[in-house]
């Protein structure tokens, strides 16, 4: 009968490589407590250090920016909406007052 394999989040892989790194726990002992082949955790100790520098990097600008764009853009729209609006209703009260008093003028009701 095969073994379930079990994936590890990235937060306990990190645990596990500090139970070595940090409390100097052997190699053997931590493979053996979570049933993990010792390639695998040198695999996962090889791609912590080469990726460890993300850690200290800024997060770029990306999808925030452009969410950021996207909402002053569609403000922008959105404003000019209303004016439009704002001046249809406008020449829409004066031509009803108009025509209000043209149709006094004419007898109607």
């Amino acid at each position: 009968m095969k073994k379930k394999r079990y994936n590890y989040q990235p937060e306990e892989k990190v645990a596990i490589l500090k139970r070595h790194l940090v409390d100097k726990i052997p190699v053997s002992d931590i493979c053996y407590q979570h049933n993990l082949q010792p390639t695998t955790f040198y695999r996962w100790q090889k791609e912590f250090f080469e990726n460890g520098a993300a850690a200290f990097q800024k997060p770029r600008k990306g999808k925030k920016d452009k969410k950021a764009e996207q909402i002053e853009r569609l403000e922008s729209k959105l404003q000019t909406k209303n004016e439009v609006l704002s001046e249809l209703m406008e020449e829409y009260i004066k031509l009803k007052k108009i025509l209000g008093n043209f149709n006094w003028c004419m007898g109607s009701p």
